[in-house]
């Protein structure tokens, strides 16, 4: 099963669920994922490392540059439920649900006095990896499904938190090389034992 459709409310995507992802893409994985050597496949990758690099050194505003005008960013909320219960998503439910407005809003907060959860500002370490492509119906997308891995510190003596999620990414071949269109983040707990989310993933 996708990444993106772990909890289907009559059939309808987590995008389709949510308000801020009424206008995103609709576009679906297709066929096999691509060859490691494949052309594609090593864009993406790249696409994805090089984002790492900006989040890590918190270059929000190019980070923001780099996603598309009708982008949705969702983490929906895990639950724990029995074995076949045909969900792992509180419906309705999500960590951050944002489109390129809010997306926005949050970048530009870093900026002002109130970024009191950034001052000082955390250490980050985003490790990329089970990097995998693939063609969709349309030839200028692909989706591709990563895992991701944050390291974060604050200060001198709080502990150290780790998040581990899966993510499944909608890219958009542009002029200037890939845009995100679309991500949809499973993180692997059902209780972030982090102190905020004043981060990204």
């Amino acid at each position: 099963m996708a990444v993106g459709t772990s909890h289907e409310q009559e059939g309808l995507t987590l995008s389709e669920q949510s308000a801020l992802g009424a206008h995103a893409p609709r576009t679906k994985r297709t066929g096999q994922s691509l060859p490691f050597n494949d052309e594609l496949h090593l864009e993406a990758h790249r696409w994805l490392v090089d984002e790492a690099y900006l989040l890590d050194a918190q270059n929000y505003d190019d980070w923001l540059s780099r996603m598309a005008e009708d982008v949705h960013y969702i983490m929906p909320v895990r639950v724990t439920t029995a074995l076949g219960a045909g969900y792992t998503t509180s419906p309705g439910m999500a960590h951050w649900d944002e489109n390129k407005y809010s997306l926005s809003r949050r970048v530009a907060r870093f900026d002002t006095e109130h970024a009191w959860t950034e001052d000082p500002p955390s250490r980050l370490r985003h490790y990329i990896t089970n990097v995998r492509t693939f063609r969709t119906p349309n030839p200028n997308e692909i989706v591709v499904d990563s895992a991701v891995l944050l390291f974060r510190s604050r200060g001198d003596v709080g502990e150290a938190a780790t998040v581990s999620a899966g993510r499944e990414d909608l890219l958009r071949r542009i002029d200037a090389g890939w845009e995100l269109a679309r991500r949809t983040i499973m993180v692997d707990e059902s209780v972030i034992r982090m102190q905020n989310l004043a981060i990204f993933l």
